[in-house]
């Protein structure tokens, strides 16, 4: 009962105030026609580290280079953490990518499948090791972000 009068009075305050209550939070990404960043983290299986990174470089890097070459992505940063964190907070890749602007991101990119099949005419080889990376994966999350560094005045 207390909680309720104190969210009341608060409630009152800001209509007497004119106070806003504005949920916080990381201001929206830029234009439309403005680059736009992901960061896609990888948590993988003990153990299982080195053979999940060399199946990213193997069988999904070449894909991202050569979006990258259509224009479609401007950029593709591949990272691991220098120290080790709590097991709640562990990731063991970050894959950051900055798309040319918010349809490239969030749009299927109609390409893909013909660009796989270039690149890994072995399909049956590709999609097994494909199947084998996720499968090792312990989680995996994706955050679009935005750079809110002042501009030079």
């Amino acid at each position: 009962m207390r909680k309720i009068l104190v969210l009341a009075f608060i409630g009152m305050l800001a209509g007497l105030y004119s106070l806003p209550l504005v949920a916080q939070g990381a201001p929206p990404q830029g234009g439309a026609d403005k680059p736009y960043a992901i960061e896609y983290y990888y948590k993988v299986q003990w153990g299982h580290q080195q053979e999940f990174h060399d199946l990213f470089l193997k069988n999904h890097y070449p894909l991202l280079k050569k979006i990258v070459a259509t224009g479609r992505m401007l950029s593709v940063k591949i990272e691991a953490p220098a120290y080790h964190t709590t097991e709640d907070g562990r990731w063991d890749y970050r894959v950051t990518i900055v798309f040319k602007n918010s349809t490239a991101a969030t749009t299927t990119n109609p390409d893909e499948e013909a660009i796989i099949k270039q690149l890994w005419p072995d399909q049956p080889t590709y999609k097994k090791e494909e199947q084998r990376r996720f499968e090792i994966l312990a989680a995996h999350w994706d955050l679009p972000v935005t750079d809110i560094t002042p501009a030079n005045k």
